[in-house]
């Protein structure tokens, strides 16, 4: 039996590392958030989670520079994630201000004419949009990641558009994302300590192939 080598091992307490402490990073940079969704009914308490989800935002793009670092080499998870949280926590938060408000918009809309005979036509327009909106906010909130200094409007351009055009690396992470979900409506302990940066970084490898062109053109323009 062979046995484990030492750069294995480091290898994967390296990883275990950086999930645990992610984790624990982005509870506390989305504590106002976490606290609603932990001690609160969402049906009863969504216009509080709107205003907390675009000041949870930052907590994103810090987790996805962790990420990014990490792969480039770089041991100090906190260092790195306090690095992206605050290169990125003005654009993040109106990122997420943008995006929350047209889900909610798109919402209203889909409440309104949901008892409409025109409910069968614009119901299913209304949610594809939805779906958009937030594609486009999680692929964005990646490229911020990627490229802090980046434009608010060049950002969304491409999100929008490589996040369409790419739909299956979409779909793949907002059925992790789902699961992720559903484990923290069961189970939100095990959420939040295990899975969080599991599923995070499925949605952030994904979103960062899917810039993958813009991004290219980024780094050769630096």
């Amino acid at each position: 039996m062979k046995r484990v080598s030492h750069g294995t091992w480091a290898a994967i307490l390296g990883v275990v590392h950086l999930g645990l402490m992610v984790n624990l990073l982005v509870l506390l940079s989305a504590l106002p958030l976490m606290l609603l969704l932990f001690t609160t009914d969402p049906a009863l308490s969504w216009p509080l989670l709107v205003l907390a989800a675009p000041i949870a935002a930052p907590a994103l793009t810090g987790a996805f520079t962790a990420f990014r670092e990490s792969a480039d080499g770089e041991t100090q998870v906190v260092r790195a994630f306090l690095r992206g949280w605050t290169a990125t926590w003005r654009k993040a938060m109106l990122l997420g201000l943008l995006s929350t408000a047209t889900v909610v918009v798109l919402l209203v809309d889909v409440r309104a004419v949901a008892d409409t005979a025109a409910s069968v036509v614009v119901v299913p327009v209304l949610g594809l949009l939805t779906v958009v909106a937030v594609a486009t906010a999680l692929v964005g909130l990646v490229g911020l990641a990627e490229a802090p200094r980046a434009r608010m409007r060049d950002l969304l351009r491409a999100a929008l558009y490589l996040g369409v055009r790419r739909w299956y690396l979409t779909a793949l992470s907002f059925a992790v994302l789902g699961v992720q979900f559903a484990v923290f409506t069961t189970v939100p302990a095990i959420a939040v300590g295990l899975t969080c940066a599991p599923a995070l970084y499925v949605a952030w490898a994904n979103s960062r192939h899917t810039l993958r062109p813009v991004l290219e053109v980024e780094e050769a323009a630096a």
